[in-house]
């Protein structure tokens, strides 16, 4: 079974179910165990170094999540990334992105700006490095700066439900992408609306970063939009 999962930290102070299903969970999204992967529970068991029972809790919670799916005689599979997935999770998160960053642009705060900027220039900098992990982390802050400017907590929870499916892909796009210097500079004309107060600049582009990531996931999945 491919993936670096490791043994459990039995010392932990967090309940060794939730240890298990946050493990599992976080393999899914990064790509560690991929899609229509097969969970076999005895070897789930022995790479973290833990019992059978724990680790079926976890395969059937993240059931729940949608992230596996229970396949009749066949067992545990990771959920496969359908096209449609793909482009109705982007569909939504393009509105919701273009409406949190519209908001931000209006409410974000001196200080805020000052760390958008900052995180935007690590950004930068990872892309560049082709360090595609911590452009993934430095992406994720970039957003949620954003997020949080919105001053809108209902908005808020809603983009945060789509993280984790969005985080599945994440890792597609950022390798992916036609080019870095382009990546960067949505970023950066992103930042530039934000900078300027301008809310209606700051939806088409957030917008436009959206629709040009879906074309990059589905080209590189070689996947033609009909």
């Amino acid at each position: 079974m491919a993936g670096k999962l490791s043994k459990i930290n039995l010392n932990d102070y967090k309940p060794l179910r939730e240890v298990i299903f946050n493990s599992l969970r976080e393999a899914i999204i990064i790509g560690e165990l991929r899609p229509g992967e097969r969970l076999m529970e005895v070897q789930l068991a022995e790479k973290m170094g833990v019992s059978r029972t724990p680790v079926r809790e976890a395969i059937r919670k993240l059931e729940l999540e949608g992230l596996v799916n229970m396949i009749p005689r066949k067992g545990a599979h990771v959920a496969e990334l359908s096209v449609k997935d793909i482009m109705d999770v982007l569909e939504v998160r393009a509105s919701l992105d273009g409406l949190a960053t519209a908001l931000a642009a209006e409410r974000i705060t001196d200080d805020e700006l000052k760390e958008l900027r900052y995180i935007n220039g690590q950004f930068a900098s990872y892309i560049e490095k082709e360090n595609i992990n911590s452009s993934i982390k430095k992406d994720v802050e970039f957003h949620d700066i954003i997020y949080k400017a919105s001053r809108n907590d209902k908005l808020i929870a809603i983009l945060n439900n789509l993280r984790e499916q969005v985080q599945r892909f994440r890792v597609i796009y950022i390798k992916d992408y036609s080019s870095p210097k382009n990546l960067i500079k949505e970023h950066n004309d992103i930042f530039a609306a934000m900078e300027s107060r301008n809310p209606e600049a700051a939806r088409s582009l957030a917008k436009a970063h959206i629709v040009n990531q879906e074309a990059t996931i589905l080209n590189s999945l070689k996947i033609q939009k009909k």
